[in-house]
């Protein structure tokens, strides 16, 4: 009798259905190990048996066995409703992917000319940018005989970086690319950003978004 059933339990294996497929979880027929332990819908142990057997338990509380520990010796299944399974389990998912932190750049533009006045506004929104916990671009873009005066350049980059002080961390110090000189400050993990609306995009990105004088 029992290699009767064991016969029939690998001749009758139904399709995957779209929903198992795409979450790679093992159901009903579709458990292939010899032993499972087995876990009732209350959460209660049922201990080790027959994935026949527990099919069958299944069938007759009109739910489904699922295998939810398939690396475990033996594979831990439970009886349970795979639709509400899913559902949940689609729940939490998005409800993680809402929490990602989406990185964005900000850029700051100076010049060689800048005065205090356009500085100081500057400064005050690169402060702002990391508190709300986005990364600053600091860039100064030499324009034709600015260029043998990039120690000006340099010392307003640097200067920049000094005035931050503990609001933010440079991840890039201040370099030359082209006529445009940059740096990337990045928040401080010491302050704790503001709140800002949740980001609509669905995973970590960078964005550089200028800011005019």
């Amino acid at each position: 009798m029992a290699s009767l059933r064991a016969r029939l339990w690998r001749q009758i294996i139904p399709p995957i259905d779209k929903r198992s497929a795409k979450s790679f979880i093992r159901t009903n027929e579709r458990i292939r190990a010899r032993e499972i332990r087995v876990i009732d819908e209350n959460g209660e142990q049922l201990g080790v048996m027959a994935p026949f057997d527990a099919l069958k338990m299944a069938r007759e509380k009109s739910l489904d066995l699922v295998e939810i520990s398939p690396n475990a010796v033996p594979p831990v299944c439970k009886i349970q409703d795979y639709g509400k399974f899913l559902y949940e389990k689609d729940k939490s998912e998005r409800a993680a992917r809402k929490k990602q932190k989406v990185i964005v750049v900000k850029e700051v533009k100076f010049s060689v000319t800048v005065d205090e006045h356009d500085y100081q506004t500057k400064k005050n929104q690169a402060v702002r940018f990391l508190g709300e916990g986005d990364k600053v671009k600091a860039s100064l873009r030499f324009k034709g005989r600015q260029m043998a005066h990039r120690d000006l350049g340099y010392k307003i980059i640097n200067r920049l970086i000094l005035d931050i002080g503990d609001a933010g961390l440079v991840e890039f110090m201040p370099r030359m690319e082209g006529t445009t000189l940059h740096a990337i400050i990045a928040p401080s993990k010491k302050l704790e950003p503001v709140v800002k609306k949740p980001a609509t995009a669905p995973q970590a990105t960078s964005v550089e978004t200028p800011v005019e004088a």
